[in-house]
């Protein structure tokens, strides 16, 4: 264990409260190291991956374009005709976030799966995307493209072009029955959306904590496009070294996923998010870049909101992997209402601190914690592995 990257993970999960467990990984070259702490995170901890499944489902979709058996240029509705609404939308276009894709209704309001899918398949071309082009939409809806490409399941084709090819036996779609008791808990997690105040309580371990991928899947195994994958730190690790070593997709083809296909300057002065195939890119503002600032143009990486990051430079052969638990019995999301910011509600204006519920119970925040991980893990991360920060280039 890596002592300077376990002393960056305290930051979440003793000095602050954010966590309630975190474990990281970092590594160049042939270097790798890794680190955990918290009682929630031991070596055989399994995490809910939640958004870093799109990861998967794009380099699924790349592995497919390779051999020739998906045509990323033709209509979603070539491979998968229930999408009726999507007109010409291509498969190119959902991949890169290039257009906005609208639902009939929250998918995870509905009361059952079936009305779930029907909402899904109700999902039409709403325009192309100004600002925040980022969306579970466009994942959820190549599932089913890819299924039709590959002729098996999305878990089928996943675990067929990544998993196997990786050495991951200990990434699922549905966690065996003999290793619920390794997954993480992310029950009882308070939200704060303006005046409605609210508990989730009740979810069960080795089921997606997103609502949609949770109604959709539950614990059936049948993966969605956006999130559900459930993996250990030892395997996400070699999911990186293996991506950065060409087994899963060419290096042509980790170009063309890292290629900016929506960052762009505004008229306002500001930037539009830089996103590429199912993946984020470096943005010009550290702040709002979900690639650390010692990686290139050429990295990607997600971020999933139970409390995971995932970046990968497969030029310069650099990885970083935080999986943690920032839901259970924490403060994950606060909306405030008009005229009031996250001090009124006893935060810091960066979203530590903690809340007091209703019922007296203390709370610890993990609202915005995405906005630490320079700081308290990345800047870690550099100093372990001697990297500098990579200036911007647009």
């Amino acid at each position: 264990m890596n002592e300077e990257l376990r002393k960056a993970l305290c930051f979440f999960t003793r000095e602050t409260g954010i966590m309630a467990g975190a474990s990281a990984a970092c590594g160049a070259g042939d270097r790798a190291e890794t680190a955990r702490d918290g009682a929630a995170a031991g070596e055989n901890t399994i995490y809910d991956l939640a958004s870093a499944t799109k990861l998967f489902t794009g380099l699924a979709a790349m592995r497919l374009k390779e051999e020739g058996l998906l045509d990323i240029r033709r209509p979603v509705s070539f491979y998968e005709p229930r999408f009726t609404r999507l007109g010409e939308t291509t498969v190119a276009e959902l991949l890169t976030f290039q257009k906005t894709i609208q639902t009939e209704g929250r998918i995870d309001a509905c009361p059952d799966r079936e009305e779930a899918l029907r909402r899904l398949f109700s999902a039409a071309d709403a325009g192309r995307p100004e600002k925040r082009a980022y969306s579970d939409i466009p994942a959820m809806v190549l599932k089913y493209v890819i299924e039709a490409a590959a002729g098996t399941t999305l878990y089928g084709c996943v675990r067929e072009t990544i998993l196997a090819p990786a050495g991951m036996e200990e990434t699922w779609a549905k966690v065996p029955e003999d290793r619920i008791s390794d997954c993480e808990s992310y029950d009882r997690e308070y939200r704060i959306e303006k005046e409605r105040r609210y508990v989730r309580t009740g979810l069960q371990k080795g089921v997606p904590h997103d609502p949609k991928a949770a109604i959709l899947q539950g614990d059936s195994g049948d993966l969605s496009g956006h999130a559900g994958l459930f993996s250990t730190l030892g395997d996400m690790v070699r999911f990186c070294r293996a991506v950065i070593a060409g087994r899963i997709v060419s290096a042509e083809s980790l170009r063309e996923m890292a290629e900016n296909r929506t960052g762009r300057r505004l008229a306002d002065g500001s930037w539009s998010q830089f996103l590429g195939w199912q993946c984020y890119l470096r943005h010009p503002d550290q702040y709002y870049s979900e690639i650390p600032a010692y990686m290139g143009m050429r990295a990607f990486g997600i971020g999933g909101f139970t409390g995971n990051h995932v970046s990968i430079d497969p030029e310069r052969g650099i990885f970083a992997v935080m999986l943690g638990n920032r839901v259970r019995g924490r403060l994950t999301v606060l909306i405030p209402e008009a005229g009031k910011g996250l001090t009124d509600y006893g935060l810091e204006e960066d979203g530590r601190g903690a809340f007091r519920w209703e019922d007296g119970t203390v709370v610890p925040s993990s609202v915005q914690y995405v906005h630490q991980k320079d700081e308290h893990l990345h800047r870690a991360i550099a100093r372990i592995l001697g990297l500098e920060e990579v200036p911007f280039q647009f």
